[in-house]
């Protein structure tokens, strides 16, 4: 009579498991369903983008036919981009500049293009880097000495504003930042002001301060001060709401009206080190020469019109 031999049975259960692995295996390789099987392909969408109506273009980039070719041949000769077997420089772009003009999450911008979250992040990187080194081409100071044809060759504008060198506004940008950093990046007010203060006076950032007699418009936001011109605190500058509060005033007015009234703001305390502050009285006279300024073309428009 033989012994029984428990390490046979173990061998067959071992081999069973193994067995049953691999039809299991087998089974969800049948089933599994492809993710990107839709039959507009990212590159079909890409041609039909680029060769339809510009109208349709311009809403999926916010960028014309001709600015999107531009700044393809730009990527392509400066060897930025390289041209890949699933991905040409078109369509790189044309990816990066969806998800930024909506502000397209990973995943929407994987399934709207047919490749993977990987492939995506890495090229939103890439390009994003480019940009930032493309900046200094393209952000430049604006020409102090010359008058903008937006206002030289519109009479509500000159000569009252010749002055102007450009417009600064504030501007939200949505982001997702670690926990521990997210108050620094939360808007509140006074915000836009202290970023423009820190902008202006650290000499690292090189903002390109106007000359003297020359401003730049800022809106309430801000305060008067050289180089930076505000409009009168309290007034209402929009012009449906001007024509029912005073019909008598007509179009150029009521777009440039102003309002005596004291424009020094308070934004609170500061979280930014912008260095040594001026005192209290000198950012009064700096407003009030402004102000001056502000009040000459306030009656020269007023002036102007009577006659």
């Amino acid at each position: 009579m033989s012994g029984y031999d428990s390490s046979d049975d173990d061998g067959d259960v071992v081999l069973l498991v193994c067995v049953m692995d691999s039809v299991v295996r087998k089974i969800r390789r049948q089933s599994r369903v492809p993710k990107h099987v839709s039959s507009f392909s990212g590159h079909e969408k890409m041609c039909e983008l680029i060769t339809g109506h510009e109208g349709l273009l311009l809403e999926h980039i916010r960028m014309n036919r001709d600015c999107f070719h531009r700044l393809v041949t730009l990527f392509t000769v400066q060897n930025r981009l390289q041209e890949t077997h699933t991905l040409i420089v078109q369509k790189q772009l044309m990816m990066f500049l969806t998800m930024v003009a909506h502000g397209d999450s990973n995943r929407r911008t994987s399934y709207e293009w047919k490749h993977s979250g990987e492939t995506v992040s890495r090229y939103i990187d890439t390009i994003s880097s480019h940009l930032v080194q493309l900046a200094s081409r393209f952000i430049v100071p604006p020409d102090f000495d010359a008058v903008s044809t937006v206002i030289a060759d519109n009479r509500r504008f000159f000569p009252y504003f010749q002055g102007c060198v450009g417009a600064i506004d504030g501007t939200h940008i949505p982001c997702v930042v670690d926990a521990d950093v997210a108050a620094a990046y939360r808007n509140r007010k006074g915000h836009d002001a202290r970023v423009l203060n820190v902008a202006t006076s650290n000499p690292a950032f090189m903002f390109p301060h106007a000359p003297e007699g020359k401003y730049y418009l800022v809106d309430a936001g801000y305060k008067n001060k050289p180089g930076f011109l505000a409009p009168f605190r309290g007034q209402n500058y929009n012009l449906h709401d001007r024509r029912q509060e005073d019909g008598d005033r007509r179009k150029e007015i009521e777009e440039t009206a102003f309002n005596p009234e004291d424009d020094v703001v308070d934004y609170g305390n500061a979280e930014y080190d912008v260095g040594e502050a001026s005192t209290q009285q000198q950012q009064r006279e700096e407003s009030n020469d402004m102000g001056h300024i502000r009040d000459h073309i306030e009656n020269a428009m007023w002036n102007d019109r009577l006659d």
